[in-house]
Order: C-alpha cells, then structure tokens, then sequence
C-alpha cells in the first residue's frame, strides 16, 4: 500500500511540473493551412474564421501585391499605415504572424497605441524615426532609440509604443506583428473618441486636467 500511495504521489508530481509546460504556448497547426473563406460554404469555423477546404486553395490566398508603393499621409497625425493582415491576405489564419507598412510624413507620427495580440519588430526602410516603449505598471519606464535605415527595433506584446520621424524627410518603415491579427489600440482615440463618451469628469480627474479641456478633447476625436 505504502508503495502503491508513493507511485501515485510521484504521478501527481510529475503531472504538475509538465502540465505548465503544456499549455505555456499555441497548440502546433494540425494541417499544412487554413486559408480564411468570407462564408461557410464548404468551411469551417477556426479562430474567428471559416477555412476554405484545401482543395480550393490557390497560390493568390499566400500573395498580397504593392506594398513597395508609397501611400498618401492625410491623418492629423501624419502617418497611414497599412496593413497586410488575415483581413486581406486570407492564407495568413492561422498562421500567427502579419505586417505593416507606414508612411510618415515630415513631422508625423505613428501615435502612442498598443497590439493586444502581438510583439512587433519595425524596420526602418527610409528616413528617421524615434521610436519607443513604456513599461507596464509601476516603474512605467521608457526605452526610447532614434533609428535610422536599415536599424530594427521591438516592443514587446502588449505595451504602449510609438514612432515619430524626426528627419528632414518623408519615412517609410515596415514591422511584422506575431499575430495574424493584431489588433490597435490608440490611446487618444480610445480614451477621447470613445462611443458612446466617457464622462468627462472622470477622465479630468485622471488625467488631472481642467474638464473643458477633456471636452474639447472628446469633441476633437468624435467620430
């Protein structure tokens, strides 16, 4: 009996230190893809999307065309980025991973926002940016780098981040984003422009600001 209660002991231990390891990261693809559909037909449901069956695959689901063109930056902020994600490159599902093209215009900025979902690693592709990233909760401590063409830089899934092109020119920078789709948070947008509003007193208090400023804030980022 003695023996047998040691043998199920030593089970349960075993059991608690592989369980963590386990479920510390995605379940491997159980197939070579899974090519997004807009409808059921033929699919199935898979992490928010409907996969095309295999067979229908064609190599036009793995290619997206014309990233390499400049776009026009008519934000306040001075920047359009454009996004290469499941949305629009349907072979990505799946798959974990997608990319952003920006375009800065003098002066402009990618504002401060965060990915929910992903890591992002940035590429200067043209010009000179100033990039950087605040940690979480209480040090909320910034790593700020200028990148000139060629640098690379990462902020971490989750933190708040930001690019501004302080160069003399237009700048261009690529980044890869290790979710198919990451999602954006930008702050201002989402503090001022939220929808219905936030009540105003609340954001004066915390952001210790004179409510008809908040007001006029959320009037500004109205959609």
């Amino acid at each position: 009996m003695a023996m047998k209660s040691l043998s199920f002991l030593a089970v349960l231990s075993l059991l608690a230190l592989t369980l963590p390891l386990a479920i510390a990261s995605d379940p491997s693809q159980l197939q070579d893809f899974c090519v997004s559909a807009n409808t059921s037909a033929n699919g199935v449901f898979v992490n928010g999307k409907f996969c095309k069956d295999p067979k229908l695959v064609t190599a036009d689901d793995f290619f997206f065309s014309g990233l390499q063109n400049a776009r026009p930056v008519t934000s306040p902020v001075g920047s359009t980025v454009t996004a290469v994600n499941v949305n629009n490159l349907l072979g990505l599902n799946t798959l974990g991973i997608s990319l952003v093209r920006i375009d800065y215009a003098v002066n402009g900025q990618n504002p401060p926002h965060t990915h929910p979902r992903a890591t992002e690693i940035l590429v200067v592709e043209q010009g000179t940016l100033l990039v950087g990233f605040v940690t979480s909760n209480p040090d909320n401590r910034l790593f700020s780098k200028v990148l000139n063409e060629g640098d690379v830089f990462v902020f971490p899934e989750g933190l708040i981040h930001f690019q501004a092109n302080i160069g003399k020119g237009p700048a261009v920078a690529f980044a890869a984003l290790s979710s198919q789709n990451p999602g954006v948070i930008t702050i201002a947008n989402t503090v001022f422009g939220a929808n219905p509003a936030i009540n105003p007193t609340i954001l004066a208090k915390a952001f210790q600001l004179d409510r008809r400023i908040v007001v006029d804030l959320q009037n500004k980022f109205k959609k």
